[in-house]
């Protein structure tokens, strides 16, 4: 595996790493805003998503890249991939997949039952990992931390980027929102294609009553690990913004009703045209940063009071 850090410029800022490509131009900062398409529940939320995939695979050849969404945001559409990946419909599909995590606490076991690759074995069975050309997620437990990270990000950029970019909507103090797992005020850029991020302990205690609250099978000593991880790894906002398509969505406003007031905030903050007013908007908002994609879709609930 290539471990080559030539390509990567690091930079910190307040004890968060990010690491940006050599030789990229800077994202066009154009504001495209977010048109949301309301859907009846989750279950329609997750054929949506599913059928943004099989758009996605009808318009090219070969191989699609596409990051998943950890938590509840995607849960439907990888019920309905797992029983997919049961019968031999989609193969074909399934054989040009490749297929990214796009956060991670760390550092933590790669088999801790509260990493979001065990919730993705859980949800989409084990007939979807045989079938998938590839599944790449952000290595947890390596004593370079960095490293790992820029190996998964040069697999990435081999195969050509994101074809779709999963996303969700996490709430943040202030009304403010994260995309992946760009905190507010980390000094997230758009050059910055990943990065690590100190992790905070209300974090850690929504990470965890998140994965109890899903269904998933836990035990004290996988608890005990993960409430001492001292990162997150995340994308960054030029993974989303040079990925081809952006497709979010936002199904827990009933359990995480701080959504509705956030979510609210990235479809009508004005964003400023003056690039250096704009750059702080978006560091004090990382949920903004989906607005500057042309080419996203937004499916939420009711919940959103929409």
């Amino acid at each position: 595996m290539n471990t080559d850090s030539s390509t990567f410029t690091k930079q910190e800022d307040g004890g968060n790493v990010w690491l940006s490509q050599n030789n990229v131009q800077t994202s066009d900062l154009t504001d495209h805003g977010i048109q949301p398409t309301v859907l009846d529940n989750e279950a329609e939320v997750g054929k949506a998503m599913l059928n943004e995939l099989l758009e996605t695979a009808a318009s090219k050849e070969g191989d699609i890249n596409i990051a998943l969404l950890g938590g509840r945001g995607a849960q439907q559409m990888h019920r309905l991939l797992g029983e997919l990946a049961k019968t031999s419909e989609q193969d074909e599909l399934f054989g040009r997949l490749n297929v990214f995590t796009q956060d991670a606490l760390a550092p933590m076991s790669m088999n801790n039952c509260f990493s979001f690759v065990r919730d993705f074995e859980r949800i989409l069975g084990p007939d979807f990992f045989k079938k998938v050309k590839s599944f790449t997620p952000m290595q947890t437990d390596k004593e370079d931390l960095e490293a790992g990270l820029i190996e998964y990000l040069n697999k990435l950029e081999a195969l050509g980027g994101l074809d779709i970019f999963f996303i969700g909507h996490g709430p943040e103090e202030n009304q403010a929102s994260h995309l992946a797992y760009i905190k507010p005020f980390s000094g997230a850029q758009s050059t910055h294609v990943a990065g690590l991020i100190p992790i905070s302990s209300s974090i850690l205690e929504h990470h965890i009553s998140k994965f109890k609250a899903g269904g998933s099978i836990v035990n004290e000593q996988d608890e005990e690990e993960c409430r001492s991880a001292g990162y997150i790894l995340t994308l960054g906002p030029a993974a989303i913004l040079q990925a081809k398509k952006v497709v979010q969505s936002v199904v827990d406003a009933d359990s995480a009703p701080a959504k509705v007031q956030t979510y609210a905030n990235v479809l009508n903050t004005k964003l400023s045209t003056a690039p250096e007013e704009l750059l702080g908007q978006l560091n004090a908002n990382p949920g903004l940063w989906i607005r500057l994609h042309p080419n996203t879709k937004s499916f939420v609930l009711p919940s959103l009071g929409l």
